[in-house]
């Protein structure tokens, strides 16, 4: 889809005007009903965004369709192409850049974003819980928000945020918590940012950023590598394992606990880790994957020396998307393991 631009007029004086550039991809914020049954999809472009939000005359806004997607069809290509765009808006001088989408995989393309993203300009992505036309929609409040945090100085350097309900979070750290509560988004291994209060940004501590760990694939339409999540739960044998190594690029297997799986799932695993990169998080999401603590059979001692990759502190989705990289840029075994390492 060609980007379209919707340049909004500002009544600011220009000395006092920061550019903020807005890229809409879809999603929640931008649905409106569609049918008799009631339900809705998303209609609105970045220019109807933006002009529904009183506050936004601070800035010198511009808005670009770049999608217009639920959250759930965005793929790795449209987060590669946004990031391209991103790289270009830093060199164009645009001083930030918030992205509104659906909030369903935000946290994973705002990861994607963060592990391609070199540049110092802030990038922010915000969505909306509330459908555009609901009673006490958050869209607007979110999206000027995060403009106030896009333009902000305090802001650069920073990596790709994530700003929902005034809470400023980075893009490694945050997860969607609740299906449909408006303050689902929570960083619950570090905690916020910081906060945006009375349209000033408040930052707590520093992130302290991995700037650009991949570089960008130059063709954002080539087939990403196919890597999988598969959850190890009681009482399986694994028989979801049968023959992946013939349909992945590479694995991860959301384990029990601390990096553990049932003993049957051992002799598959050792199978696999022989012919594609397996990574081993934690289903629970929060808390790291261990390296030295147990050791019976389909702990994470003992897999962990059959040549599976430990995630660290990364969630089995995030885990994924990093893993998918790596393999797109062509590294091998020991540089994924070495990816990780630094990323934990």
């Amino acid at each position: 889809m060609p980007d379209k631009k919707d340049p909004i007029v500002c009544s600011a004086a220009p000395d006092q005007r920061r550019t903020v550039l807005v890229l809409a991809l879809g999603g929640t914020i931008a649905m409106t009903p569609t049918s008799a049954q009631g339900g809705v999809t998303p209609t609105l472009t970045g220019s109807d965004l933006v002009t529904a939000v009183p506050g936004l005359q601070d800035f010198e806004v511009t808005a670009e369709d770049f999608r217009r997607l639920p959250g759930a069809s965005l793929t790795t290509g449209d987060i590669v192409e946004l990031t391209h765009r991103l790289e270009q808006a830093d060199r164009e001088g645009v001083h930030g850049v918030v992205v509104t989408q659906g909030t369903d995989t935000l946290e994973e393309t705002s990861f994607l974003a963060d592990l391609y993203y070199r540049g110092d300009m802030p990038v922010v992505f915000t969505g909306a819980m509330r459908s555009a036309f609901s009673a006490g929609a958050d869209g607007p409040a979110n999206l000027l928000a995060a403009a106030q945090t896009a333009a902000s100085p305090q802001a650069n350097g920073q990596g790709v945020l994530v700003v929902l309900g005034d809470q400023i979070h980075a893009a490694r750290h945050v997860r969607k918590m609740h299906t449909t509560s408006p303050a689902a988004f929570h960083s619950p291994e570090s905690g916020p940012l910081g906060h945006v209060i009375e349209g000033a940004v408040r930052l707590h501590h520093d992130p302290s950023r991995h700037i650009g760990l991949i570089a960008l694939p130059v063709n954002p339409a080539s087939r990403p590598p196919e890597v999988d999540i598969v959850t190890a739960s009681m009482g399986s044998t694994g028989v979801l394992l049968h023959g992946l190594e013939k349909k992945l690029s590479g694995l991860v297997v959301a384990a029990l606990g601390a990096g553990h799986v049932p003993d049957t799932w051992v002799p598959r695993l050792t199978a696999l880790a022989t012919e594609i990169p397996v990574v081993l998080a934690s289903r629970i999401g929060t808390g790291p994957v261990l390296t030295s603590t147990y050791s019976f059979p389909g702990s994470e001692i003992d897999l962990l020396d059959r040549g599976l990759i430990a995630a660290g502190s990364l969630d089995p989705y995030k885990a994924r998307l990093l893993l998918g990289a790596q393999l797109a840029a062509g590294a091998a075994r020991p540089e994924i393991a070495e990816a990780f390492r630094r990323y934990a």
